[in-house]
């Protein structure tokens, strides 16, 4: 009984190992770093503006580079000094999503989600505007989106519009919200700023290591 509990502890390890062991050098899964860390990737399932599971996503496992990792530890330590955590909807995000999302904006009969995520904005203008482009700064490893979320009830802080919504509405210092989503917008900025990151003025929750390890690199394995 002894010896089958040794191969079976062997085994598990071996499994942890080798899943670690197909990242490149410098990248690690988010959770080996910040184990109570809530991880939701929008493209791993169906709930985003394309409205179906991307290429590239096998897993619901978050993939950053490991400064990334190190310096998001220290906000999530920060955030549960006042109960709260984060939530992650992207990390690491291969080139070949990137490349689903081109093929898709330029589907324009496919608009299954347009009123959920860009109900203000035509699909054929997707590129022209900004939402859309051939490469992405979370194919280097050191880009997330994220927000704030209750660690309690682990609902998220009301941030005035939702994840991945193409429009000004969106964006970090839009006026048109209340004084409680200014704050909880504004508590996001500084504690992600604090701790090395900057973020995209058009979308409140993306951000990207300062001194990213990979800043002229982008990656195409698969999140598995």
């Amino acid at each position: 009984m002894k010896n089958k509990l040794v191969i079976f502890v062997l085994v598990i390890f071996f499994l942890a190992f080798s899943k670690q062991n197909h990242l490149p050098d410098t990248f690690v899964y988010a959770k080996s770093v910040i184990p109570d860390l809530e991880v939701d990737l929008s493209y791993y399932g169906i709930h985003n503006f394309v409205g179906d599971t991307i290429d590239g996503y096998h897993a619901n496992s978050l993939i950053i580079t490991k400064p990334t990792a190190q310096a998001l530890k220290l906000v999530q330590e920060e955030l549960q000094q006042q109960n709260l955590c984060l939530l992650v909807y992207d990390g690491y995000r291969p080139q070949r999503a990137v490349n689903h999302f081109m093929r898709w904006a330029k589907d324009l009969n496919d608009t299954i989600n347009k009123q959920q995520f860009y109900p203000g904005v035509q699909k054929r203008n997707l590129f022209k505007e900004g939402y859309i482009a051939s490469r992405s700064g979370h194919s280097r490893g050191s880009t997330l989106d994220l927000t704030i979320i209750d660690a309690n009830t682990l609902q998220p802080l009301d941030m005035g519009s939702p994840y991945d919504f193409f429009g000004e509405e969106s964006w970090v210092d839009y006026a048109e919200i209340s004084e409680k989503q200014k704050q909880n917008r504004q508590l996001l900025q500084a504690v992600m700023l604090k701790y090395g990151f900057r973020n995209y003025p058009k979308e409140w929750w993306h951000f990207t290591l300062r001194n990213e390890p990979f800043p002229d690199t982008y990656f195409d394995f698969e999140v598995k």
